[in-house]
C-alpha cells in the first residue's frame, strides 16, 4: 500500500521549515540539491517508507522553508537536523544527502557520529579554488527576475538537455523561482565549505555508500564549475565507504531512476 506522504513546519528562532514525513521503523532523513526542494524525493519517498520512516526538509531558503535572516553555514543547517530530530524525538537516523545535500549530510555525520547510523551520499562532486569561487559568486548573487519575463525562459533551457522531461523540468523551475530576489543560501553554505571537507569527511564514522551517475558531472564540467580530475577526494576521505556508478545516471537521477536507487537504498541499509 502506498504510504501517505504528510507535511509539517518545524519553528525555529530563524524561521519555519517545511519537512515531508512519511512510514513507520528506523528512519532516514533526505537532504536535497541545490536549488531545488523536498520535492526532489517525491518519487522515492512512498517506495522506501513502505519498511521505513522517510523525513525530506526544504532547507532554508528554499522551496517552502522560509529564507534565513542571515547567511547561513554548512554548520547552520547542521543544527536545523539536530533541532527536527530533537522535536521527533528521533537519536539516531540514517541519512542520504544528494549534490549540496549531500555536503551537509557528511558534515552532519563528522559532527555528530552517535546520532547518523549508514549515510548516503548522491553526486558529491569535488571542487578546487578557482571553481569554489565561481560557485560562492553564482550562489551569492543569486537570480533575478527580468521586466520582460525572460528570466522563466531561462530557467526552463537551463537543464532541458539534460532533464529531457518535461513535467519534471517544471517542477524544478519551480523550485528555482522560489528562491529568486535572494541568494541561494544553501549554495553559497556549501561552496564555502567544500574545500573544507575535505579533511571534516575523515571524521566520517558511519558506513557510507556512494552513489555516483555516469553523466551528472556533465553539466557542471560544461558550466566550469567542476572537473572530472576533482572527483577522486570522496571515497579518499571516508574510511568505510563504497562507491557504485550508476548507469546514464545524471544530477536528476532522484527522480529519473527512482526505483533503482531505492533498491539499492534498501540494500545498502
Amino acid at each position: 500500500m502506498k504510504q501517505q506522504v504528510k507535511r509539517a513546519y518545524l519553528d525555529t528562532e530563524d524561521g519555519q521549515i517545511l519537512y515531508r514525513i512519511a512510514g513507520e521503523g528506523e528512519p532516514i532523513l533526505l537532504l536535497h540539491m541545490v536549488p531545488r526542494s523536498s520535492d526532489e524525493f517525491r518519487e522515492i519517498i512512498p517506495i522506501l517508507a513502505e519498511s521505513k520512516q522517510v523525513i525530506a526538509m526544504d532547507l532554508m531558503g528554499l522551496g517552502d522553508s522560509d529564507k534565513p535572516p542571515r547567511e547561513y553555514s554548512v554548520a547552520d543547517y547542521v543544527q536545523n537536523i539536530i533541532t527536527l530530530w530533537d522535536k521527533l524525538g528521533i537519536e539516531k537516523s540514517s541519512v542520504l544527502g544528494s549534490v549540496t545535500g549531500g555536503y551537509i549530510a557528511g558534515e552532519l555525520a563528522a559532527s555528530y557520529p552517535e546520532r547518523v547510523n549508514k549515510l548516503i551520499l548522491c553526486n558529491v562532486h569535488g571542487f578546487d579554488a578557482e571553481e569554489q569561487e565561481k560557485i560562492v559568486q553564482r550562489y551569492s548573487i543569486g537570480f533575478n527576475i527580468k521586466e520582460d519575463g525572460s528570466h522563466l525562459r531561462e530557467r526552463w533551457l537551463s537543464r532541458l538537455n539534460y532533464v529531457g522531461n518535461g513535467e519534471l523540468n517544471h517542477r524544478c523551475v519551480i523550485d528555482d523561482l522560489k528562491c529568486f530576489g535572494s541568494p541561494v543560501y544553501p549554495g553559497v553554505a556549501v561552496g564555502k565549505y567544500c574545500l573544507t571537507a575535505k579533511e571534516r569527511f575523515k571524521q566520517i564514522q558511519s558506513p557510507t555508500l556512494v552513489l555516483t551517475g555516469y553523466k551528472a558531472l556533465e553539466p557542471l564540467e560544461k558550466a566550469g564549475l567542476a572537473k572530472a580530475e576533482n572527483q577522486t577526494w570522496l571515497y579518499k576521505s571516508i574510511p568505510q565507504s563504497q562507491e557504485i556508478m550508476i548507469k546514464n545516471g545524471t544530477l536528476w537521477m532522484m527522480n529519473q531512476q527512482y526505483e533503482a536507487i531505492a533498491n539499492l537504498i534498501d540494500k545498502f541499509l
